[in-house]
């Protein structure tokens, strides 16, 4: 690797964190950094993408970020570790979190070593005869784990990449589906882990407008204006159902069909393969048992446990009161049950059918967890620099910047774009909600008089899509991370070839979305529209990823 601009990256960083006591007055964390307030995001993403680490760019950008805080650069290097480092290990939903992904982690290992992903990948196999039927299958599967985003990413990727793999798709392939079928889903399902948070922020919003409103009936009202994650969702599956592909997602498609190269030359997976690949003990009969029980295990308990820590024992047992169980739930601590549970299933039923012995059980188990160490690692690291990114004001400042002048009918479009930029920059959807719907509500109210309409109601959409949107981009999102993590690809390769995909979508939602809806077209006649659009766009820029077709167009280039 050419050296070079990773070091002059470095060297302007240091120069920059020597300045930064200029830009802040003896270490008061209430300084207003102005443009300043944009550095750590950005050496962080920029860092990323020329040295492909992932773990010292957020570093980095921590750091920055720290030394501007405090005002010099030994005090930004304890603050970095004990304040942000440390401080994010120790916020309980973090820490559930990790835990969550350690333990589903070794749950994996243990089902991949008494052969049920093999089985699960032999089963679909006979299901999915080519990469076609196994990215439509992969894309089904996103779209029915809908309760959380981060189970969705965990239980999708492990288990079908033994089929993508078979079926030669790529890596980045496989991260793609993933990633944009995860939150999208979560986000608009009628019960889900972001249900309620999204509740609790409509009412908020509406609450400090002295508005009593029907929370619940304005987020369904808002779903057809979720333009963004509709068409990243009808995306996914144009992309599978046409086999075309475009930018360099077609390179990787191109490279896995015809030389069976799953991942780049010099690309680093994020989640260790040892477990996929490791060797079966002679005279084991696969049973599809042995993956779908510990995974239903995992899926029906995490339910219960939503409901249950939601206070669902309290509320009466109708929809209702199941909506209200799943938004007031803790989903840290209801996800660690169920992995725990699960594990326990998957260890019990290896041993039982003598597969593995209790200590080979374990075993697997460790070995699943450890594969995903260094996940935890860059998920702590992407919080830290998320409260960092707080701490300078980065997303008060892109909001301030574009917000003085604003005409109504581009209301949805800027709101759209501000919520994608923030989301880029601090690589949280959640976080970009929290900060800007307690803006964007208010603006289209003035606009709007009062009245829930298609303007606020669009409004309300552009916040929450465009946080997706943005979050889907950035390098240093946690969802992303663990995109890549749940598929075993190369981080950055990930960014890179969803990169052309979602801002393809996301100019979709813009001219034939959220640009109408502000003029107030019919957000139906938008969804059709786009839809012709994405069509129109797959098949006369994508290019076939067809082997057959591919070997031919190689054999005639060769001649």
């Amino acid at each position: 690797m050419n050296r070079r601009p990773l070091v002059t990256v470095v060297i302007l960083c240091v120069l920059l964190m020597i300045a930064t006591p200029v830009f802040a007055d003896g270490g008061e964390k209430s300084v207003n950094f102005g443009i300043w307030s944009l550095l750590p995001p950005l050496i962080a993403i920029i860092l990323a993408f020329i040295s492909k680490q992932v773990i010292l760019s957020l570093l980095v950008g921590i750091f920055v970020g720290a030394t501007m805080i405090n005002g010099n650069i030994f005090y930004g290097f304890l603050r970095t570790l004990d304040e942000y480092i440390v401080g994010s290990v120790a916020d309980s939903w973090n820490a559930g979190i990790l835990i969550f992904t350690l333990t589903i982690g070794g749950m994996v290992g243990v089902i991949s070593k008494m052969g049920g992903t093999h089985a699960i990948a032999e089963a679909l196999a006979k299901k999915a005869k080519n990469a076609k039927s196994a990215q439509l299958v992969t894309w089904l599967m996103g779209i029915v784990v809908f309760f959380d985003d981060y189970a969705n990413t965990l239980i999708v990727g492990p288990t079908m990449r033994p089929l993508t793999d078979k079926m030669k798709i790529s890596r980045e392939k496989l991260s793609y589906i993933v990633d944009s079928t995860a939150a999208p889903v979560a986000g608009m399902a009628l019960i889900s882990t972001w249900v309620g948070y999204e509740l609790g922020l409509i009412k908020d919003a509406f609450d400090a407008l002295g508005m009593n409103v029907n929370v619940y009936g304005i987020f369904l009202r808002s779903i057809p204006y979720r333009f963004y994650d509709l068409f990243a969702l009808f995306m996914v599956f144009l992309i599978a159902v046409m086999m075309r592909d475009f930018g360099p997602m077609y390179k990787a498609e191109k490279r896995a069909r015809l030389k069976g190269k799953l991942l780049a030359d010099g690309a680093t997976p994020m989640a260790s393969t040892e477990v996929d690949t490791a060797s079966l003990k002679e005279g084991i009969k696969l049973k599809v048992s042995n993956a779908l029980v510990p995974i239903l295990t995992l899926v029906v308990i995490g339910f219960i446990g939503l409901w249950y820590s939601g206070g669902g024992v309290e509320q009466p047992f109708t929809f209702e009161g199941i909506r209200t169980a799943f938004g007031d739930a803790d989903a840290s601590v209801a996800l660690i049950w169920a992995s725990v549970i699960a594990s326990a299933i998957a260890i019990i039923m290896s041993i039982s059918q003598r597969i593995l012995t209790l200590g080979e059980a374990f075993e697997a188990w460790v070995d699943g967890a450890k594969s995903l160490v260094i996940t935890a690692i860059i998920l702590t690291l992407a919080w830290s620099l998320g409260t960092v990114t707080e701490g300078v004001g980065t997303a008060n400042y892109l909001v301030q910047i574009v917000t003085d002048t604003l005409p109504i009918a581009m209301l949805p479009f800027l709101v759209f774009i501000i919520s994608c930029i923030v989301a880029f920059a601090t690589g949280t959807s959640w976080g970009t909600m929290a900060i800007m719907m307690p803006l964007a509500i208010p603006l289209a109210h003035a606009f709007t008089g009062g009245t829930v309409n298609g303007i606020l109601l669009s409004t309300l959409g552009a916040v929450l899509t465009g946080s997706i949107f943005g979050d889907h981009c950035s390098p240093i999102s946690d969802t992303t991370i663990m995109s890549s993590m749940a598929s075993a690809a190369d981080h950055i390769d990930h960014v890179k070839t969803q990169l052309p995909y979602a801002i393809t979508t996301a100019a979709v939602a813009i001219i034939l979305g959220y640009i109408p809806a502000g003029l107030g077209v019919n957000p139906f006649i938008s969804i059709i529209l786009g839809g012709f659009a994405l069509i129109a766009i797959v098949r006369f820029i994508g290019k076939s990823t067809d082997t057959e077709e591919l070997k031919k167009l190689e054999e005639g280039t060769n001649h």
